[in-house]
């Protein structure tokens, strides 16, 4: 084992250092009220937050899982119906439509960005499908019009999954703000990253917004007269009051992963086992993803040896979502080779906003001379 100065994955010291008296001012400010449910600073972050992406609505909720949960709900889907998705995600995506009661339709992505390719939508619809649910992966926008093309021939709801995009722009819209609902995960390693779990849906709609607002409280929009089978999906005061002091500077931090992204690009180039992302797009890069090609296993060594040496990198995902024990059965037989592929050859380098180039220099070299030495 090298005893450099190990390089982690994600550093998340350097704005809380940063921020540190406005983050303990925010808390004390939540503590001395005595209010830490549903309160102030969780209207003003709604409000805050939907002013950021363009959006009419924005419903905070505990995660961005429940995000999903609630915007399929609210749109009206249920048991029975089914909705098109990606295979190359976190399990949270299908799993929703899952918890739902709905059944999630595995659409093979494009080999370029990572995201469901809606050329092959089309194929995919049935008399049962109700909705799309697209994912912006590692930060970079799916082609929505295609998206939005093909819900609009079949009449299908556009949910989107934002996870790991807060403030990336699709021609000059807000990811989030394309389909009938955006939803967002606040979990510490996202571009506005909270210290706990925290979600938020955003939407146009009034109507799904209400509903996401009722369900969201035990289905109920006055206490103690509830309405549906909800759930307890509400975002704390604490976790709002300090999203709050981070929002303002998301735009600037998404521009630092961007120069990061770039000097990457620089410090990559020529290495021709080394397939490096887009830059373009609106790409925030919650991560910077690299194809590693040659022998299906030399990515896990790779990021083996890279571990040696001290420098953290990490695989999202090493098994597509059609292919998990959970869906084993239900799924036999689905194929999505694209997906397949990636899943044997993704390898996320160290990236935050406040990497330095000497750092991406180290990851830079350190990579190369692994990939060459076969």
């Amino acid at each position: 084992m090298s005893t450099q100065t190990r390089i982690p994955s994600l550093d998340l010291s350097g704005p809380v250092e940063a921020l540190w008296p406005e983050l303990m001012g925010a808390v004390e400010k939540v503590l001395r009220s005595a209010h830490y449910i549903m309160g102030p600073e969780v209207a003003a972050f709604e409000e805050e937050a939907a002013r950021f992406l363009g959006a009419r609505h924005a419903v905070s909720c505990n995660s961005g899982t429940d995000a999903l949960v609630l915007a399929l709900r609210a749109a009206g889907i249920g048991p029975g119906d089914e909705v098109i998705t990606t295979p190359f995600t976190f399990f949270a995506t299908p799993e929703a439509i899952s918890n739902v009661g709905a059944r999630p339709v595995f659409v093979d992505i494009d080999p370029d960005t990572f995201n469901l390719d809606p050329r092959l939508v089309d194929a995919a619809v049935t008399p049962r499908t109700r909705a799309i649910l697209p994912v912006h992966l590692f930060g970079r926008p799916c082609d929505m019009a295609g998206v939005l093309g093909a819900a609009a021939r079949h009449g299908l709801k556009v949910v989107e999954d934002c996870a790991q995009a807060f403030g990336a722009r699709y021609h000059g819209k807000a990811a989030g703000t394309l389909g009938h609902a955006g939803c967002f995960s606040f979990f510490p390693t996202k571009n506005l990253s909270g210290f706990g779990d925290g979600g938020l849906l955003a939407t146009d709609d009034e109507g799904l917004a209400q509903t996401a607002r009722m369900l969201r409280v035990h289905g109920s929009r006055r206490k103690y007269h509830n309405e549906a089978v909800g759930c307890n999906s509400r975002l704390d005061e604490l976790q709002a009051a300090l999203l709050r002091v981070k929002l303002p500077r998301v735009e600037a931090w998404n521009e630092a992963r961007l120069q990061a992204a770039r000097t990457y690009q620089e410090l990559l180039e020529g290495e021709d086992r080394l397939v490096p992302p887009g830059i373009g797009d609106g790409h925030v890069f919650n991560q910077y993803t690299v194809r590693v090609r040659g022998r299906v296993p030399d990515r896990d060594r790779v990021r083996s040896r890279l571990e040696e040496e001290g420098i953290g990198a990490m695989v999202y995902y090493p098994v597509p979502c059609h292919r998990l024990k959970v869906y084993g059965q239900s799924h036999a037989g689905v194929a999505c080779p694209e997906a397949e592929r990636a899943a044997t050859e993704v390898l996320s380098l160290p990236l935050w906003p406040g990497i330095d180039r000497e750092t991406q220099a180290q990851v830079a070299s350190t990579l190369r001379r692994i990939v060459r030495e076969g």
